[in-house]
């Protein structure tokens, strides 16, 4: 994308973000990363509501500013994901009341409810708490980013990420409007799982339609354990020691594996 469509998709999204109630005040972040690999971003401390395309800031993948205007104290975070993701392109993160319900709540949105979702987003996992704008925010993130399109944050929010910015707030709204059908439907008893047969139909579906490709099976997500499709990624662990039986894991193997162990205590 060039630099200029970039500008005008950050301040469309950024209004579009402010009006539905995604972010108040000056939550929130938007980047594009550019065809020349430089990122342009929002600025800190300004409503995403009322931004211009010139106050927009522009930095180098390292977050070197390359404009004389400054970033969301945030970038960490999007950079991060561009590293992650060569596939990535936009990042959006907001606080949208549902699903940051659902992260002050410490749930992740894992949960098979919706045959849309699983086509078009896949779960949704909780990282663990990191404080904002630091490293121990990337820490939580990164070994959940490989393999999701979205993240909630506990005690924070949610980032979305895609091709383009608009597949970005798309999938931020599908999280959104997921957090909030889950919590209907808990207020009215509880919700209904799709059956693990008809999951793993709509993963050859998504696959074959080009939504989601193979990545997406080593999701946390609980319920893709019980189905035949397997992760075509290495599991955790087989980085065993053969000397003395002990299982070695590195720092952002062990949070991946908290990870999955709270996502799955969270569903009994």
């Amino acid at each position: 994308m060039d630099e200029q469509t970039a500008r005008r998709a950050i301040v469309e999204i950024g209004r579009l973000m402010y009006e539905r109630g995604y972010v108040v005040s000056s939550d929130g972040n938007l980047s594009v990363r550019l065809d020349d690999g430089r990122i342009v971003a929002t600025p800190t401390q300004v409503c995403k509501g009322r931004m211009s395309e010139a106050a927009l800031a522009v930095t180098d993948i390292d977050g070197r500013p390359l404009n004389d205007r400054r970033p969301s104290s945030e970038l960490k975070m999007h950079l991060l994901i561009y590293r992650e993701r060569d596939d990535v392109r936009a990042v959006c993160h907001a606080h949208p009341p549902h699903g940051t319900a659902f992260a002050v709540a410490g749930l992740p949105l894992d949960q098979p409810i919706l045959s849309e979702v699983i086509l078009a987003l896949g779960c949704v996992p909780l990282a663990p708490y990191g404080t904002p704008s630091t490293d121990e925010l990337t820490a939580a993130m990164r070994p959940l980013v490989k393999h999701h399109n979205a993240l909630l944050m506990a005690n924070h929010g949610a980032v979305a990420y895609g091709q383009d910015l608009w597949q970005a707030f798309d999938r931020l709204e599908t999280l959104e409007h997921t957090a909030r059908i889950a919590i209907l439907a808990r207020l009215l008893g509880r919700a209904q799982s799709i059956p693990p047969e008809a999951i793993e139909k709509l993963i050859n579906i998504r696959e074959a339609a080009g939504y989601l490709d193979e990545r997406a099976r080593c999701q946390t997500c609980g319920y893709l354990h019980d189905l035949a499709i397997s992760c075509p990624a290495p599991h955790l662990g087989e980085r065993a020691s053969s000397a003395n039986g002990k299982i070695s894991l590195t720092r952002e193997e062990l949070i991946q594996l908290l990870c999955e162990v709270a996502a799955a205590s969270a569903t009994r």
